[in-house]
């Protein structure tokens, strides 16, 4: 196993590091009872695509979300596998002091890959996480959950973790971003985003009624910042900065993972993906198995870009058109949002909402299947 994770982690050493927001949320939250994990991932690269790796030798069946670039598939950055466990990460940046060199780090994607074929509950993550040689050449929270509706955060460095149980979450839901709670006071970043989704989810907590549009339709199309207390969504101004808002220029997908009720075939575990620039992304469900992901969801051709990221981000390119000096922190919300009901988010809305509902008849569909 230590050459295994050696030999990968050689292979990976070029890969970016992550931001992201993202959120665990317990079944007693949740219209219909089931766990949810998200991430709304933030990353440089912006070609991701969805990829099915079938069980060989033993592993685990899974799918998840990679790099175009990344050939081998050797990091997964957000999955589930065929028995129901889901994992993701945001990066952390306040929790290591050590000398481990920068060309031995960056390598939450394969762990991340390594888990989904081998990990079952979330205690056989930590366990995971016991048993890999150190240094780990990680600085992330890593977010899980399982089939028997468990689930948790593990604030994890090159040599130690701090687990945040979901069980003992008070109102039972856990966000994290890009600073660890349990590292070093006032370091890290993301704690304007952390507040933003926390206050957006703040009504559906209350309600118990959180679903995965919430997420994707919700808290990655909204343009609110906590810290001024406004919401700019439909303030009607043209440009704004790109800046502190949970939708970023470098946002290159919104994933919610729903799993199962305890007891229930894990095999109607959804992948609800948004890949590309969320507010210019449409919702396709994923699965486990034969065509449970969708093709224009892969990747295709020598460079192995997914025909669906492509397409957003040529909506993407209208709302960051401003290519000279600092330009690209600007994006023109009127190409989301505007009083004729023309913006991306606004078509794209009632779109998605279908795409839920003809989802959960799938699954619907699939669950009266698995009685017979």
């Amino acid at each position: 196993m230590k050459k295994l994770i050696f030999v990968l982690a050689i292979v990976l050493c070029w890969l970016s590091g992550e931001a992201c927001t993202s959120a665990i949320v317990s079944g007693k939250l949740t219209a219909n009872g089931r766990p949810l994990l998200w991430k709304h991932r933030d990353t440089n690269d912006q070609n991701n695509r969805i990829a099915r790796i079938k069980a060989h030798d033993g592993l685990l069946e899974f799918v998840a979300l990679f790099d175009a670039r990344d050939a081998r598939d050797t990091a997964a950055w957000m999955g589930f596998n065929e028995r129901g466990f889901a994992i993701m990460n945001t990066a952390s940046y306040n929790l290591n002091k050590d000398n481990v060199k920068e060309k031995d780090m960056d390598k939450e994607g394969v762990i991340m890959r390594y888990a989904l074929e081998r990990c079952v509950t979330v205690d056989d993550f930590e366990r995971l996480l016991h048993a890999l040689p150190k240094p780990l050449g990680v600085e992330a929270n890593f977010g899980v959950i399982d089939a028997q509706g468990n689930g948790a955060y593990f604030e994890t460095g090159n040599y130690s973790y701090v687990k945040f149980d979901l069980k003992n979450a008070p109102d039972g839901i856990l966000v994290r971003t890009n600073y660890s709670h349990s590292g070093r006071e006032d370091e890290g970043y993301g704690y304007i985003r952390e507040k933003n989704a926390k206050t957006l989810l703040a009504p559906h907590v209350l309600r118990a009624d959180i679903t995965p549009a919430v997420f994707t339709e919700e808290l990655s199309r909204t343009f609110y910042n906590s810290l001024v207390d406004k919401d700019y969504t439909d303030s009607g101004e043209r440009w704004l900065v790109d800046q502190d808002f949970i939708p970023r220029r470098i946002s290159t997908a919104s994933i919610v993972i729903e799993g199962v009720l305890p007891g229930e075939d894990a095999s109607l575990t959804t992948m609800w993906t948004a890949l590309g620039y969320p507010p210019c992304a449409e919702v396709v469900p994923v699965w486990t198995g034969e065509n449970g992901v969708r093709a224009d969801l892969q990747g295709t051709g020598k460079d192995r870009r997914a025909p669906m990221c492509d397409k957003v981000k040529q909506r993407k390119a209208e709302v960051f058109r401003i290519k000279r000096g600092n330009g690209s922190h600007y994006l023109n919300m009127s190409r989301l949002y505007n009083r004729e009901g023309t913006g991306y988010c606004q078509q794209l809305k009632p779109q998605n909402l279908e795409a839920y509902k003809k989802g959960y008849e799938e699954i619907a569909r699939r669950r009266q299947a698995l009685k017979k």
